[in-house]
């Protein structure tokens, strides 16, 4: 089935509890605490450069700063909850105390409990609930909106994870139980934020078949992030034709910026993102071609 996308008309019609709401879909900037993401390779390890990167990407514009210890990349090793805690805490604190949205980015409860007294408002966990039991039901009375992301298993193993016959509706129908779930085990309904994980047990093409069926995806009822920094499957549309090298993840940016745009088009309430400053042109010139009426006249909402 395929989807006509056309810029919608203001703000994403679903937005959580809490956060900034805006006439166009969020940026949210990414700031790795890690030494071996795949995408910027541990330049933000150390929490004092991680701070100042947050804060330079909250000047880009960022709407939200979501702060993550533990690499997802394929095949990544989990660090211990101890160091996980290590490496984010001072960063979401200090974030926080400057003003700055602040998101967290794990899959454990006890890293969650923690950066939300910590100051940060949103936790963005990869799992959806599945790789901590304790994380529900801590979700159900933290009081800050909770990302429900489709997963099928760690870094470690997600490849062989990637069978689907329907990718888009047996994700849909996978994000369907973890709602369900979550709403079971006392979270707010109007806390949860859903993401499709492009990259998670997917090959580029089911990928291509979510972003390309996104309204599906939206149709759950929950506001929605999509997550497509610099993945892979990125390189590898933009394979070098001579050297047949896909293009490296630092060179990604344009394509993710791309996505960004199409996914805002569709109704992504956020999308995630290392280069800040351009999504955030990028986004709002989706929103203010959506705001012109059929018949050509402009309505005014900030962006």
């Amino acid at each position: 089935m395929s989807t006509a996308i056309r810029p919608s008309r203001g703000a994403p019609a679903l937005h959580p509890r809490g956060l900034p709401r805006l006439a166009r879909a969020l940026v949210m900037g990414i700031v790795n605490v890690t030494p071996d993401s795949f995408s910027d390779g541990g330049r933000w390890y150390d929490p004092e450069r991680a701070v100042a990167h947050g804060l330079s990407l909250w000047e880009e514009g960022a709407d939200i700063l979501d702060v993550g210890g533990e690499s997802t990349r394929p095949g990544a090793v989990r660090p211990s909850a101890e160091e996980e805690l290590r490496r984010v805490l001072p960063v979401v604190r200090e974030l926080a105390a400057a003003g700055a949205t602040v998101s967290v980015d794990t899959m454990r409860a006890e890293v969650a409990a923690r950066a939300v007294e910590a100051g940060a408002r949103l936790v963005n966990d990869v799992s959806g609930g599945l790789a901590d039991p304790g994380m529900l039901p801590l979700m159900a009375g933290a009081g800050v909106p909770y990302v429900v992301m489709h997963w099928r298993g760690h870094s470690a193993g997600m490849r062989a994870r990637a069978v689907y016959d329907d990718v888009v509706t047996e994700v849909v129908d996978e994000l369907r139980l973890r709602i369900e779930a979550a709403l079971h085990a006392g979270v707010p309904a109007d806390c949860l934020v859903l993401d499709p994980g492009l990259g998670f047990a997917k090959l580029p093409e089911h990928n291509w078949q979510l972003l390309g069926r996104l309204p599906e995806v939206t149709a759950l009822g929950h506001p929605v992030l999509v997550g497509a920094a610099r993945k892979s499957f990125l390189g590898e549309l933009l394979t070098d034709p001579v050297t047949g090298r896909p293009r490296p993840a630092h060179l990604r940016d344009a394509a993710t910026s791309a996505v960004s745009v199409l996914a805002a088009a569709q109704d992504a309430w956020c999308v995630r993102v290392h280069d800040v400053a351009s999504t955030v042109d990028a986004v709002r010139v989706t929103a203010r071609w959506g705001l012109e009426t059929p018949a050509g006249t402009p309505q005014t909402y900030p962006l």
